[in-house]
């Protein structure tokens, strides 16, 4: 019988939890790496013994682990990310010259088709690939010598790189995102890009026009329709139907359109799912509710799913890497707080139940199925 392996990254330490296809009784192990900052927590698609881990910490730096026996055991590789070319400069709050500045990897994307083939998106925003385990690393520069390079700035959260999105059906197609500069799209496996921001609005941009500059919080893909975006900004939902080219809003009946997370269920491309929050200032649920809402049309059109969820007095926040699906039959849907609750549904949404309780706060949560 098939199964389900969450994986979690958390404030001090990794968690994975597996469970069989009936995703009722759970097994809990952890923390790897007790203590440090994981910021994600990866499997491949392809080999479902092979996880990768983004190890922050005070002393050593940026790490990155890797399992080869699904998270029973941890070895570290390569941990050099060095800017490739001149270094240049971003923009600063301010709006003054910045150096590149690596910090932390945010983000890993194991490729669709080699195992051994990762993506690691970081901050200062720029995207690495090391084709041989995580051993080595090499900077893709096409992304950060766009030409409106030097206008990216941080959001809140630092410059970084966040949503990589492969295309399953063209190996040169993928899509990044960054905070707080947009969505880019290359089309020849990352030698050149281009924006990918037609239809956003933002406050506080004075040309709406602009290439860059809009804060972009997760995109998501489904991999039978791959031309069709969708994306969590901050304020609106956002729809692509031509492979980014251009964006509409699909907010609809949301009770805010401002939130992280957004993912699309396995079997339904037109069913996505958002945890709104009450605004950029408030990160936590309007009402002191939490609800997953959920749409059955591609959006504009959205339910509220709180069945097993706390509907008072919860003021909880879902971080853009903190929700997953699984591709089980009857899909499950995943999520971590910043409460250190991870929750579960095997029904698509439609009811809830936490896993587990009481970690460190939930920074990421991504689903393998098993074999």
């Amino acid at each position: 019988m098939s199964g389900v392996r969450v994986l979690v990254g958390t404030r001090k330490g990794a968690f994975v939890l597996t469970s069989d296809a009936k995703r009722e009784q759970w097994e809990v192990a952890g923390p790897h790496f007790g203590g440090w900052e994981i910021y994600h927590v990866a499997g491949s698609p392809v080999d479902p013994n092979r996880l990768y881990a983004s190890q922050s910490t005070g002393w050593f730096g940026q790490l990155i682990q890797r399992s080869d026996d699904g998270g029973k055991n941890w070895e570290p590789v390569g941990n050099q990310f060095e800017y490739d070319g001149v270094p240049g400069t971003h923009q600063w709050y301010d709006g003054t010259p910045h150096p590149w500045e690596f910090a932390r990897v945010w983000h890993l994307e194991p490729s669709l088709t080699d195992p051994d083939t990762v993506y690691a998106g970081v901050e200062d925003a720029a995207l690495f690939r090391s084709v041989d385990a995580g051993q080595t690393w090499q900077e893709l520069p096409g992304l950060r010598g766009h030409d409106s390079g030097s206008s990216w700035a941080p959001g809140a959260g630092g410059m970084c790189l966040h949503s990589i999105v492969l295309d399953p059906r063209d190996p040169g197609r993928m899509y990044v995102a960054i905070s707080a500069a947009g969505v880019f799209r290359t089309d020849d496996a990352g030698k050149t890009w281009r924006a990918a921001n037609r239809g956003l609005q933002s406050e506080g941009i004075p040309d709406q026009e602009a290439e860059a500059g809009h804060c972009v919080h997760h995109i998501a893909m489904h991999p039978s329709r791959p031309d069709v975006l969708f994306m969590q900004k901050h304020w609106d939902v956002m729809r692509s139907d031509d492979a980014g080219e251009s964006w509409h809003e699909v907010s609809g009946n949301l009770p805010s359109d401002f939130g992280f997370p957004i993912e699309v269920h396995p079997h339904e491309p037109d069913t996505i799912y958002v945890v709104p929050i009450k605004s950029d200032s408030e990160h936590y649920p309007p009402d002191g509710k939490l609800r997953v809402y959920r749409s059955r049309t591609g959006g504009n059109e959205w339910e509220a799913l709180t069945e097993g969820l706390p509907q008072r007095d919860c003021y909880v926040n879902v971080l853009r890497d903190a929700m997953a699906v699984d591709s089980l039959e009857e899909c499950g849907v995943y999520f971590g707080t910043t409460g250190g609750a991870v929750y579960g549904s095997p029904d698509a949404g439609d009811s809830w139940a936490p896993i587990v309780r009481d970690l460190p706060a939930v920074l990421s949560v991504q689903v393998q199925t098993l074999p």
